[in-house]
């Protein structure tokens, strides 16, 4: 756990504010280290201002340490599926915390650590546990899979306190759609930042889709 003293707490309200004023959150699996800083730079000149890294490649924490300390983003830790995990995001440097479904003891494990934990959720019942837990913010995942924004709208009704970041398959073309919710906060996607633009070092290319989906979130 060393270094996790040294990461500045958020609360769920700095967040929440964080989120609303991005509209836009970046998804990425960053294989390499080595590719953290100039993609934080390119992010971060396409107008991006949070990120999530996902802990699905071995080289997670190091681009997760390396991100967060760029000082241009938010970075958080997505795909945590344990406390330790957990543990392990915040001592890299993560703001926050994403999984891909409710976990208690990660989400607890976060509370200790003070960094707010951004559950997935697929039903209604999965979305009580979540509201009953004292968390207003979740993850609708897999958002197109599940129904779209069909799905966000049927299970926002019966819950209005509930805030949503719907992930998993939304595009450029679907973002609006999404955002027009109010009760979403942002949408989260990996289209800016595919494996192949990274594979092939095109930064340039990533800045500018970045620029073109932050442009569109505020439309």
């Amino acid at each position: 756990m060393s270094g996790v003293s040294a990461v500045r707490a958020m609360s769920g309200n700095d967040l929440t504010a964080v989120l609303a004023g991005a509209r836009l959150l970046p998804v990425l699996t960053v294989p390499s280290v080595v590719t953290a800083g100039p993609l934080a730079d390119a992010l971060a000149a396409g107008g991006a201002r949070c990120a999530e890294v996902t802990f699905r490649t071995p080289g997670a924490e190091q681009a997760l340490k390396a991100m967060a300390a760029h000082g241009g983003l938010t970075v958080g830790a997505g795909t945590v599926l344990t406390a330790e995990q957990a543990e392990r995001a915040v001592a890299a440097g993560a703001r926050f915390l994403v999984s891909p479904g409710f976990d208690a003891e990660v989400i607890d494990r976060g509370r200790e650590l003070g960094v707010p934990v951004v559950p997935g959720i697929a039903t209604a019942t999965e979305l009580m546990r979540a509201l009953k837990a004292g968390l207003d913010t979740v993850k609708l995942f897999p958002a197109e899979p599940l129904g779209g924004t069909r799905m966000l709208r049927a299970l926002a009704a019966p819950f209005p306190q509930a805030r949503f970041v719907p992930t998993g398959g939304i595009g450029p073309d679907l973002m609006p759609g999404y955002l027009s919710h109010p009760a979403v906060l942002a949408v989260g996607g990996s289209w800016m930042v595919t494996s192949g633009h990274l594979e092939r070092g095109e930064y340039a290319e990533i800045r500018r889709l970045t620029a073109e989906a932050v442009e569109r979130s505020r439309s």
